[in-house]
């Protein structure tokens, strides 16, 4: 009888300890098919509330819920067996404090299996960070760019460029890391201070839109495959243009209804297929 290969999962003790090693591999996944694709290849798989624009259409992440990131993080886990899956709380379930945050963290943990959560914020949350840390839940922190405060912040704009901004954000970096996370996400922050972050605090920063000298990188998936084409930011790398092969594929198959060449005797059941002369 042989035995059935049992593949380790990737903790975040793991991604911890990766800080001035190997570069972190990161993206994102919102599908089981998907994760299934990326896992062999990634250190970390996020599941973004970025999912609101990428699958659900949305013009910010603001409107993603709770019950929307449980339900991809639960495909997402059905779908990988190696990657360590971090999990994005959405706006409004961790702001307000923190026992609500832990709450609905621990709400992603235990009904998705997830390795861990990922929220917005520097400073302001540093509390929330411990608070959750100390209570078993590991924290991925989030700073620079905040998608989920694009309003309060006036549009999606490289930060950090102004001094007072740059001070803040790093002290942001250095909250965080003290008040426990075993990561931080640097994103849409100018490359300096990205760069001496990344030199001045203990834990790995994954950048987008960061720096190369970061401890590793993310980009969403749908963004390096071409498959989100309204916009493309300065900082992804385009690896594929998928959207291009998918609508030649869809634009064969109706061909092939509209011509009553598809399905044929191959793809029906009980119909005999035509005879060799």
């Amino acid at each position: 009888m042989s035995k059935e290969i049992i593949t380790k999962r990737i903790t975040t003790r793991d991604i911890r300890l990766k800080k001035a090693g190997e570069p972190i591999v990161v993206l994102t996944a919102y599908t089981a098919p998907v994760a299934r694709l990326l896992d062999r290849h990634v250190d970390m798989l996020l599941v973004g509330d970025s999912l609101g624009m990428v699958l659900y259409g949305m013009e910010t992440t603001i409107g993603v819920t709770l019950d929307m990131m449980i339900g991809h993080a639960g495909a997402v886990m059905r779908g990988s067996q190696r990657a360590c899956v971090i999990v994005d709380l959405p706006f409004g379930s961790y702001q307000e404090s923190p026992r609500q945050a832990f709450r609905n963290a621990a709400r992603v943990m235990a009904e998705t299996g997830a390795a861990g959560v990922k929220l917005e914020g520097g400073g302001e949350m540093a509390e929330t960070i411990q608070f959750l840390v100390s209570r078993g839940i590991p924290v991925l922190a989030h700073i620079g760019l905040t998608p989920q405060a694009v309003h309060a912040m006036g549009g999606f704009r490289a930060q950090g460029r102004a001094e007072e901004d740059a001070v803040r954000i790093r002290a942001d970096a250095h909250a965080v890391a003290d008040a426990g996370a075993f990561g931080v996400v640097i994103e849409g922050t100018v490359e300096p201070l990205a760069r001496a972050i990344t030199g001045e605090i203990a834990i790995p920063t994954i950048g987008i839109g960061g720096s190369p000298a970061c401890d590793g990188q993310v980009l969403v998936t749908e963004d390096i495959l071409g498959l989100f084409g309204a916009f493309t930011p300065k900082f992804v790398k385009r690896y594929a243009d998928l959207s291009g092969a998918i609508d030649e594929a869809v634009e064969r198959y109706a061909a092939d209804v509209r011509a009553r060449s598809f399905p044929g005797p191959e793809h029906c059941f009980g119909m005999p297929k035509p005879t060799e002369p």
